[in-house]
């Protein structure tokens, strides 16, 4: 120990004397252990700890159904009911749908996000309030209606009842409802959806009231809206309770017409399909792999000065091993200094962390729902951050070390006893650690660049219709207290009025708009005289549209006639196909006439659209159908206009604002943007993998250069003797030059040969994130070997041309 605290004391003094190098090392340390401990704090946030606030939460598992082809499904009332009651692997099973709500007076209401959660939901996750009680037991009922509570968030008790003490007992008016406030959630706790942040908890049996719904909603297998969450029996695996609940699920596809094909199981909460995680999950995996990339060549770049450094302490070691010291002693020295020196970069590391730990929640487009990621240096995130401290000492310090471990006495004395200049073997370690800096960093700027050009191929996919010129504005209806045929009259009016404002051509509104962050919606669809075949997926998806909706989007109709406003509930409930429907169930013949069952109604098909993109631009031809909206439209569904207008669609915003007002003052517009900004959202995952991997890439292209830059200076500072003597035997500056350069070229030739490799064998990490776009794409492949050899050409001129002003008098005087 006091030997330690020696090398510790001797290795401070050494830093200090030396505040150039060590500001340099301890910076470039700074850039690469700051850029793991960033991306390691959104893994925590989003992966590793997604749901603050809850108790056990490694007990806590994804419940989860899906359809026959395998896309993942919400759950059912009555399907969530069978699970809970008949599953013997599970402590307890949730279920929540999220909504939003209006509270407060109806001439003041206030907007929040909340959850229609079971009975049981915070006894499952184990959260304890802040104050008053969570759901008792006697509320895990099943009765509708009969349960008017709420619990509320600590964010919402301090900033709406400025953190009233008496709080629990009062009342608040959620969708015009009176509820009892029994509890405040503890500060942490934000909801079960990772990612989202929510205010307000209300039992799910109160969905009929407070969504002006019909209590069927309850009873119906076909109305899927609940996302689950269970925790597991002490002393069961995942595996035992999958074993279990795929048995049930068998069951119930047998009993349940409904049910039929659809399975379930449990899964980690980082790889559930509802939350942030299941759009950062990948790019959150390839950005840490990069964060590694980037912290090597960092080490590498320290290690190079690291070796510099031993070149001119070649007599204070020499001497020290004259004096006694072993080479152990002195390797550990040197590896001490290497923990200081990471150790410094460590805590600039946190605090540039902690800067930049926001930037995934500003990254994220403008939307109606709470997103708040609790990104926060927390006891995982320092961890993590001393391990890689530990590890970047080791790997920063080995080279050196290794280096001083190999001195002997009299190599040492004849070699750089004399001179401090550096031996063949430091020459060598040193060029290898370049070679090593430019590989590393072709791997890097590959990834990047494979995924900049997947991401310009994506934003460059055609949706098949024309989102330009279109306004796009969300409604929550429900939560102005109005009934069903008030939403449909509201949405007629508005589009009355909307119609003869100035500069607009078309009005339209639907129930989901299309390439949103969410999937649409589907139903489950019987079509005469089509057998499915063995666990073929018949639920397809849809959307429920008013006239014009079509035209306005300019999907063209390629059969049969659009909808009118006489396609109402009197009437023959109609729909229209799109080709791939058409395809699939009619074998490319007209549809027109045939007859399609859904809702518990037979629907005649009256036309066919042409194909689009319906839920995100890289999905394929899918199978699509609209229905009309005054015959299909139901309580529990969304509300969208589209305006076109002549000019731009920010123009409208103020159009759109005063016809609503007009209208009803107490609608709230959650959402008001152009349609290609909404169209944006879908890209979110794209964005932060190809914007955040070509910052990463870019700093190591910089580490790279400057590695290489100071290999190629210092190498110049050494053989200033012998460039001396060749200028002074008739060399000419070319010669010199060519000599220099060459040399920085060779290296870095070496290095893009291993990088290549190297990237190539990586790439396959890449593949399910790439969108048109090959994992070995020759074009960028090329270009970033070439912009590579570009940098290291000029990282290597540089010295050059300095090596060429050398005068070779004074230079035979150098030594």
């Amino acid at each position: 120990m006091t030997t330690l605290l020696q090398d510790l004391r001797y290795g401070i003094r050494m830093l200090a004397k030396n505040p150039a190098f060590t500001a340099v090392a301890v910076l470039t340390l700074t850039l690469g252990i700051g850029a793991s401990t960033t991306v390691f704090s959104w893994i925590d946030a989003v992966l590793l700890r997604p749901l603050p606030g809850v108790e056990r939460a490694s007990g806590l598992v994804a419940f989860e159904e899906s359809a026959p082809d395998g896309s993942f499904l919400t759950t059912s009332y009555p399907d969530y009911i069978d699970y809970r009651d008949h599953l013997k692997s599970l402590d307890g099973l949730a279920a929540t749908q999220i909504t939003p709500l209006s509270i407060g007076s109806e001439d003041r209401p206030q907007q929040v996000w909340g959850e229609l959660v079971s009975g049981n939901y915070f006894a499952v996750l184990g959260v304890q309030p802040l104050l008053g009680r969570v759901f008792s037991p006697d509320e895990y009922g099943d009765k509708p209606n009969a349960f008017p509570i709420a619990v509320i968030s600590s964010r919402l008790w301090r900033s709406t009842f400025n953190a009233d003490p008496s709080i629990v007992g009062k009342t608040i008016r959620v969708n015009r409802h009176e509820l009892s406030i029994v509890g405040v959630a503890p500060p942490d706790f934000r909801g079960t959806i990772s990612g989202l942040a929510f205010d307000v908890w209300v039992p799910y049996m109160m969905h009929p009231q407070l969504q002006g719904v019909g209590e069927w909603m309850l009873s119906d297998r076909g109305t899927r809206q609940l996302v689950c969450i269970a925790r597991l029996k002490p002393g069961f695996t995942l595996e035992q309770a999958r074993a279990e609940i795929s048995g049930l699920a068998r069951y119930m596809a047998k009993v349940n017409n409904l049910d039929q094909g659809v399975s379930a199981t449990v899964m980690p909460i980082w790889e559930s399909h509802f939350g942030a995680q299941s759009l950062l999950l990948k790019p959150l995996e390839i950005l840490m792999v990069v964060c590694v990339v980037v912290l090597l060549i960092v080490c590498a770049n320290v290690a190079n000065l690291l070796l510099a450094r031993l070149t001119t302490r070649q007599r204070e070691f020499s001497l020290r091993l004259a004096l006694g010291a072993g080479s152990f002693r002195l390797t550990r020295q040197v590896l001490t200094e290497s923990l200081l020196l990471a150790a410094g970069g460590a805590a600039g590391g946190v605090a540039l962390s902690m800067w930049m730990g926001g930037t995934l929640q500003y990254m994220f487009p403008p939307s109606h729902f709470p997103v708040a990621l609790d990104v926060r240096a927390n006891g995982h995130v320092l961890l993590f951050t001393v391990l890689v401290c530990v590890a970047a000492a080791l790997v920063l310090g080995v080279v050196p070390a290794f280096q001083v471990a190999r001195t002997d006495l009299n190599d040492a004395l004849k070699e750089g006893g004399r001179t401090g200049t550096a031996g063949v073997s430091s020459h060598r370690l040193r060029g290898l650690l370049v070679v090593s800096e430019v590989s590393l960093a072709l791997v890097a700027l590959v990834c990047a660049g494979l995924l900049v050009r997947s991401f310009e191929a994506v934003r460059k996919v055609n949706p098949q219709f024309d989102p330009d010129h279109v306004l796009l504005a969300r409604f929550f209806i429900n939560t102005s207290g109005y009934n069903l045929e008030q939403r449909k009259q509201f949405s007629i009016r508005l589009r009355q009025r909307l119609e003869s404002a100035p500069g607009v051509t078309d009005v339209a509104y639907s129930d989901v708009e299309p390439l949103g962050l969410l999937s649409g919606w589907w139903e489950d669809l019987q079509v005469e005289g089509y057998v499915p075949n063995t666990g073929e997926n018949m639920k397809i998806y849809r959307a429920v549209v008013s006239p014009g909706y079509l035209r306005l989007m300019r999907i063209p109709l390629l059969e049969g006639r659009d909808f009118t406003e006489q396609d109402d509930e009197n009437k023959m409930p109609v729909m229209i196909v799109n080709q791939t429907f058409v395809n699939r169930f009619f074998g490319g013949r007209s549809p027109i006439g045939r007859k399609v069952r859904g809702w518990g109604e037979w629907f005649t098909v009256v036309g066919v659209a042409k194909d689009s993109k319906y839920n995100n631009l890289t999905e394929g031809r899918l199978t699509f159908f609209y229905v009309p909206f005054r015959q299909i439209y139901r309580a529990d569904m969304g509300l969208a206009f589209y305006m076109r207008t002549i000019t731009g669609p920010s123009d409208a915003i103020s159009t759109m604002r005063r016809e609503v007002g007009g209208l009803d003052p107490n609608v709230t517009i959650v959402d008001l943007m152009p349609l290609t900004e909404h169209i944006g959202e879908t890209l979110y995952a794209e964005r932060v993998a190809a914007s955040l991997l070509s910052t990463l890439g870019g700093l190591a292209l910089l580490l790279a250069a400057v590695g290489l830059y100071s290999v190629m200076a210092y190498s110049v500072s050494q053989r200033t003797h012998e460039i001396g003597i060749r200028m002074a035997l008739g060399a000419e500056t070319t010669h010199v030059l060519k000599l220099v350069v060459s040399q920085g070229l060779t290296l870095t030739l070496i290095g893009i040969g291993a990088g290549l490799l190297a990237a190539l064998a990586l790439g396959r990490l890449l593949a399910s994130f790439l969108y048109g776009t090959s994992t070995t794409d020759p074009t960028t492949f090329g270009v970033v070997s070439l912009l590579l050899a570009c940098v290291a050409l000029l990282a290597s001129y540089i010295p050059a041309r300095r090596a060429t002003k050398v005068d070779p008098m004074v230079a035979l005087r150098y030594e």
